[in-house]
């Protein structure tokens, strides 16, 4: 596929410029020229050396990810950026991120893969930034025990899972925000959920969850947010492109 029309669809499908004056990241391509054709397709969480060398070793002529290199401009290249940038460029491999419009698309997104993971029915955006959405909640086919829903959660690429549980007894309406997501606690409240769903914490979530009775669900930063790439590498497939799927976990 030529590279160019492959990046119009992919900008368009996510809806990246919706995201632009919301999110930090440079989303769409940003290594690489969009003249040439697009055979292989590497997806992978994180932009790293470890991903990027893997992707060389695969022959992939495009690395589609979802933490990309550039976060707010890039000041000089120099450093770990460089050490980054210069191998993606000597073997002709180009780089497309999609960070916010992959946590909040509704039904390629990683909130909407652990939706789909878990089952939940009467869907709707949540997780508000601006004008978007970067979450999703719903409601889960059955109430579980806070113990139950992080057995189901358990089948994540996650080395451990903590739980704040401070919430009802059984937990049906959930709200889940992938990756850093604990500053929606208030949204959640508001929206009035059993429990968020996110990857990692920070201190103060401990206090505001306590005090609101919520349960707050932290499952990893990386393992809740392989589902967006994976479905990208699904929509990939069916595009007629060939595509590896680059596991790097880092357990947090």
């Amino acid at each position: 596929m030529d590279c160019a029309e492959l990046v119009t669809r992919l900008n368009e499908r996510l809806d990246v410029d919706a995201y632009a004056a919301m999110d930090a990241s440079t989303n769409g391509l940003q290594v690489g020229p969009q003249s040439g054709s697009i055979e292989h397709v590497a997806v992978a969480v994180d932009a790293a050396v470890a991903t990027i060398d893997e992707a060389i070793s695969l022959d992939a002529d495009l690395l589609c990810v979802h933490h990309g290199l550039f976060w707010g401009g890039l000041d000089r290249l120099t450093g770990r950026a460089y050490d980054r940038i210069r191998p993606l460029i000597e073997h002709e491999i180009r780089c497309y991120a999609a960070h916010e419009p992959l946590d909040g698309h509704q039904e390629l997104g990683n909130a909407a893969g652990i939706s789909d993971l878990l089952g939940c029915t009467d869907r709707s955006p949540f997780g508000s930034v601006g004008s978007e959405w970067i979450g999703q909640q719903g409601t889960l086919p059955e109430p579980l025990e806070p113990d139950e829903l992080c057995n189901v959660l358990e089948s994540l690429d996650s080395e451990r899972i903590q739980t704040l549980d401070f919430g009802p007894e059984t937990i049906e309406q959930v709200a889940i925000v992938t990756g850093s997501g604990t500053d929606w606690i208030d949204e959640a409240i508001d929206a009035d959920v059993d429990a968020l769903i996110t990857g990692e914490g920070k201190q103060k979530a401990y206090h505001q969850a306590r005090e609101a009775g919520l349960t707050v669900v932290l499952a990893g930063h990386y393992a809740t947010e392989t589902f967006g790439v994976r479905s990208l590498q699904s929509l990939f497939d069916r595009w007629g492109l060939e595509t590896s799927y680059i596991s790097h976990p880092t357990g947090l």
